[in-house]
């Protein structure tokens, strides 16, 4: 397959010998080299993939519990404390939020999600998630490449090889994140997948992209120097024969060639109406904020990337609220809004039935404490709360559920292999037919797990 799509680039080369052959070439290369067959109708045809780093407390969120509220200081044995099992002899800790119901639907939301719970009806609440590791960086990694061990490609870049992108002068998958998560860049690797797969990562700030802009003084000199460098490597090509690098860097030239001009409009929301600058909560001259990172995510959504991750904050002052749930407070006012509006923006503006929304964490924290006055909460992967928004999903529900204090996921539970089984599905793709060959053995992003939750589709 490799041959037959080098003999395509270097016919594409001889009959135009121009650097729009050599972008035409990487896209048959793309072409031939991902699995873009869709297995069945797709619901979606894009994702932006929501990610909270540190561990979003799902009973003052988006799990009520009104047992835990009247048991507040009843003594329990945990079975799993500071990711050791055991029997732990732990105090409840009730939730100092209260929760309101929204929509049509009634959905219960915590009293730090009030622009959210406007879009109740929109929403899919999974309150029976669960995964292997209250570790940060295992269930990080886990919830980005549904390996929780071993270094794996990132659900975007599976996303990107199996369907390609839809815009070849954007990268198919975007990271907009002020700072890595725990598990660092290898959240949006590529691994062993062709590099070209690879998330890029954009820094919200005044100079988001840094190196996009070219350093030759006009267009005709770079696609001169492109051309010349594209004829080399053609070159080692056929001194070599396949080789997956250099076809992915070949590939990220004629990517990054399109980004200079694509890109840095793409990012610039001064286009954009005051009208929808104040619904997500930003003025004209904003370049970093989450409200910042959810009107560039439409806008690149709007330009074809097929797979956006936004990530609030990274392995430090995040979610984490070890010492008191009052961090949740600003943690929470920093998000709400920014996803509340790109929801309706994209709703109003016919996008949301193809975009598949989908909000996590790394898991939840308890709903127990060594002392019944403890402000804080501890990591907890037992049970916890991700949500899912448009893209072929039924909103205004709630799915599954923990049990009556929050501690385990008891009714309709899905682990982080079902949740990536989902958004493959929506997007027309079986996640058991999504495989890549690897050191002697096909891989996908569910490893040998994973069901579709097939309760939430529309």
């Amino acid at each position: 397959m490799e041959n037959l799509a080098s003999s395509r680039r270097e016919w594409l080369q001889r009959a135009s010998g121009g650097f729009a052959a050599t972008a035409l070439g990487g896209l048959l290369a793309r072409a031939d080299s991902g699995n873009r067959i869709i297995h069945h109708p797709a619901r979606a045809d894009q994702v932006i993939f929501i990610f909270s780093t540190g561990g979003v407390s799902h009973v003052d969120t988006f799990d009520p519990k009104a047992k835990l509220t009247a048991d507040h200081g009843k003594s329990i044995t945990a079975s799993r404390w500071l990711n050791k099992p055991g029997n732990f002899q732990r105090f409840l800790v009730k939730s100092r939020f209260g929760f309101k119901n929204y929509g049509r639907s009634g959905l219960p939301f915590s009293e730090l999600f009030p622009h959210l719970g406007s879009m109740a009806d929109e929403l899919c609440v999974l309150r029976g998630m669960h995964c292997d590791s209250d570790g940060h960086d295992k269930a990080t990694l886990a919830a980005h490449t549904g390996s929780a061990q071993f270094a794996r490609p990132s659900a975007g870049a599976w996303v990107s090889y199996g369907l390609g992108t839809l815009n070849e002068n954007l990268p198919g998958f975007m990271v907009l994140a002020p700072a890595a998560p725990y598990a660092g860049a290898q959240t949006w690797s590529s691994d062993f997948l062709p590099g070209s797969h690879q998330g890029t990562h954009v820094i919200p700030g005044p100079n988001p992209l840094p190196h996009v802009k070219s350093r030759s003084p006009r267009e005709e000199m770079q696609r001169l120097e492109l051309d010349f460098l594209a004829g080399m490597n053609r070159g080692q090509l056929r001194q070599t024969g396949p080789d997956r690098a250099l076809e992915a860097r070949i590939r990220s030239f004629e990517t990054a060639f399109g980004m200079q001009r694509e890109a840095p409009e793409a990012l610039d929301i001064t286009r954009e109406t005051d009208q929808t600058l104040a619904m997500y909560g930003v003025d004209r001259k904003a370049t970093s904020g989450f409200g910042w990172q959810c009107l560039a995510a439409r806008r690149l959504l709007e330009r074809g990337v097929r797979f956006i991750e936004l990530i609030d904050v990274g392995s430090s002052g995040n979610w984490d609220s070890h010492g008191n749930m009052a961090d949740h407070i600003r943690l929470a006012k920093a998000i709400d809004q920014p996803i509340a509006a790109l929801i309706a923006d994209l709703r109003r503006r016919g996008m949301l039935e193809r975009t598949l929304v989908v909000w996590t964490t790394e898991f939840g924290r308890t709903s127990f404490n060594a002392t019944a006055d403890h402000p804080g909460r501890e990591h907890h992967n037992l049970g916890f709360t991700s949500w899912m928004a448009g893209g072929g999903v039924r909103g205004g529900m709630a799915y599954g559920g923990t049990d009556e204090y929050g501690i385990q996921a008891v009714e309709g539970k899905v682990h982080t292999h079902d949740l990536h089984a989902t958004i493959l599905h929506l997007l027309g793709i079986d996640h058991e037919k999504l495989t890549f060959r690897h050191a002697g053995r096909d891989y996908r992003l569910t490893d040998i797990a994973g069901e579709v939750v097939q309760g939430i589709l529309a």
